[in-house]
Order: structure tokens, then C-alpha cells, then sequence
């Protein structure tokens, strides 16, 4: 198979839709494991306490090659974004099965968040934090440790959240329903953001589209990296609050 990487065209695809040779397949993986090696870079600052590379770069692989194999080029998806979300994916749900959270931890977050939902029904607008901690009757402290360690946590289940609420992992292009669902989501999110504090919108800002880790996003803001991960969690439980909310009205 004389294929070079700048050759992965509907031809090719469709060749190997009919044929599932092994080696055409591994000619496409090997033109897109830039994608894998990307996600896992991008990863593997926020859980390098837990997963090393190596670990995230394989549970990629598998998830790069379930989209080479599922993948129909005539449903009109690029096959890079339709992987990015196969990858990420299988990144993501290998890091959920590990259960590295504590069971005691995630049930101290969970009162948070259920607090934090209860405010905001009740009076309409995000809470702020000495609201919540007086909630559920506990310090700023013991509320900001809760909070630094669930961080990694809450990364997690955002990705998650957003995911199941969009339904990734489809090949075809959205339905009318679909589209409005995205649409709500994209609202919902940008409307909280909106919301949030200066520094927790600039540390958003910096880790989901400037694509900074939280070294980094310390550095910028000349803060300390628990800090940038205090703010990052107070933003993360903000819109998972919302989409919460969302999913139950949308669903």
C-alpha cells in the first residue's frame, strides 16, 4: 500500500469501508496520531498525580481507532473532529473507571454542588461562596479544600457533562433537535460565564481556548498554581450547575 498521510482522501476511505484491510487502517492511524499525541499533551498536566502520558497516549490509540472504524465518509463529519471526540472520549472514560476520587471526597463535593443548585433556585442568582459555606454551616477554608481537591475531578466531569449533554460520538450530521440542544448548551455556558468573577473567567479563558495548563495560567496571572485551581473549580461547579440544570429541562 503505497498511501502516503497527505493521501487519506473519500477514496480512501471508502476503499477501506469496503475492505477493512489492516493495512490501509494502520495507514490512516498513523496519519492522525498527531491527534492522539495532542489530547494526551493537553491532558496530561491536570492528572500527571494520577496518569503519566503514556497511560492517557494508549487509551487514545483505542479511542482513534474505534473512530478509523466507525467512521462514514458520507455522513459529510470531518474525520478530525469526529476523532477528537472518539479520543478524548476514551481518555476521559478510562480516567472515570479508575475511581481515583475517594468516595468520602465525592460525597463533600457533592454537597457543594447540591447546595450551591439550592441557593441559586431559591434566590434566583449564583450564590457566592460565603453563602454556600454558611449552607452547609463550614469555613471558607474547609469550603476551598473541598474545592482544591476536587479539582482534577471536576475536570472530569465537565468534560463528561458537556459530552453527554451534545451526545457526541455520532457520525451523522444533527437533526433540527439536535441543533437546538447545542444551541441551548452554547448559551447556557456563554450566559455563565458571563457570571463569573473576572479572574474565574480569565483562568477559563486561558485553559479551555488559549490551551494553557495551570503552571502556566499561574505564571501569567502571577498567582500560585493552588489558587489558579481554586478559581478553576469555583467556574467548574458554576456551569456544571447550569448544565445540570439544563439536561434536566431539555430532558
Amino acid at each position: 500500500m503505497l498511501v502516503s498521510f497527505e493521501e487519506i482522501s473519500r477514496e480512501t476511505w471508502i476503499k477501506f469501508n469496503q475492505s477493512r484491510e489492516v493495512e490501509l487502517r494502520n495507514v490512516i492511524l498513523t496519519r492522525y496520531l498527531h491527534l492522539v499525541k495532542e489530547i494526551a499533551m493537553r491532558l496530561v498536566p491536570v492528572y500527571k498525580n494520577h496518569f503519566d502520558y503514556d497511560d492517557l497516549y494508549s487509551c487514545g490509540i483505542f479511542g482513534l481507532m474505534d473512530a478509523i472504524e466507525k467512521f462514514d465518509v458520507d455522513k459529510g463529519v470531518k474525520f478530525e473532529t469526529y476523532a477528537h471526540r472518539r479520543i478524548k472520549g476514551a481518555i476521559i472514560d478510562q480516567i472515570r473507571k479508575q475511581d481515583w476520587i475517594p468516595k468520602s471526597m465525592r460525597q463533600r463535593f457533592k454537597s457543594i454542588e447540591e447546595a450551591f443548585a439550592e441557593l441559586e433556585r431559591v434566590q434566583g442568582r449564583l450564590p457566592t461562596d460565603d453563602e454556600v459555606a454558611a449552607y452547609l454551616n463550614i469555613t471558607m477554608k474547609e469550603y476551598n479544600n473541598i474545592l482544591n481537591d476536587t479539582y482534577f475531578y471536576q475536570i472530569v466531569s465537565i468534560d463528561e457533562q458537556i459530552m453527554e449533554n451534545l451526545e457526541y460520538g455520532g457520525t451523522s450530521p444533527e437533526t433540527p433537535e439536535e441543533h437546538c440542544v447545542r444551541h441551548e448548551i452554547h448559551k447556557t455556558l456563554c450566559d455563565t460565564i458571563d457570571q463569573l468573577t473576572e479572574n474565574e473567567r480569565t483562568v477559563i479563558s486561558l485553559y479551555y481556548f488559549d490551551g494553557l495548563n495551570q503552571k502556566e495560567i499561574s505564571k501569567v496571572l502571577s498567582i500560585t498554581e493552588s489558587r489558579v485551581s481554586q478559581l478553576h473549580s469555583k467556574a467548574l461547579l458554576k456551569l456544571r450547575t447550569k448544565l445540570s440544570a439544563l439536561k434536566v429541562s431539555i430532558f
